[in-house]
């Protein structure tokens, strides 16, 4: 069995953008140690979120608990155990770029979860383990 979790840490939330979109603001979040942020476009209609609340981010390679490819996003609800019964808010989506992050030593991820975009920044031990295809994003409050 492997951890399928490759990241996770807890963030204030400094700012939200409303951006142009309805449904959808800009998430600008700062971890609890300064050395990670994000930026996450997220849809507040489901998922309101105020500037000053903390939430958990995770990242991870499947939603099956014992860290097999054995539960599908589709399938998250009808019965089966799955890391996303503990959190509120899950997204699928492709790590498409890769890039050195504002300060030496950091790495920035660009995720895309079907065109909401998460930008992510820190330390390359933290964010190293994200260079894969596909991942799922967990937040929680």
């Amino acid at each position: 069995m492997s951890d399928p979790v490759l990241f996770e840490d807890t963030f204030t939330i400094t700012a939200i953008n409303p951006l142009k979109y309805d449904r959808v603001s800009r998430l600008t979040c700062t971890s609890s140690d300064n050395y990670t942020t994000f930026t996450l476009d997220v849809n507040t209609e489901i998922y309101p979120c105020a500037v000053g609340e903390s939430i958990s981010l995770a990242i991870a390679s499947t939603l099956s608990l014992d860290g097999k490819d054995s539960v599908d996003w589709r399938q998250v609800g009808t019965g089966e155990q799955s890391l996303a019964d503990d959190y509120d808010y899950v997204c699928h989506g492709k790590v498409y770029r890769f890039e050195e992050g504002s300060t030496s030593g950091n790495m920035a991820v660009f995720i895309s979860f079907g065109g909401l975009l998460l930008y992510l920044e820190g330390p390359y031990k933290k964010t190293a383990p994200l260079r894969i295809d596909y991942v799922y994003l967990l937040l929680k409050k």
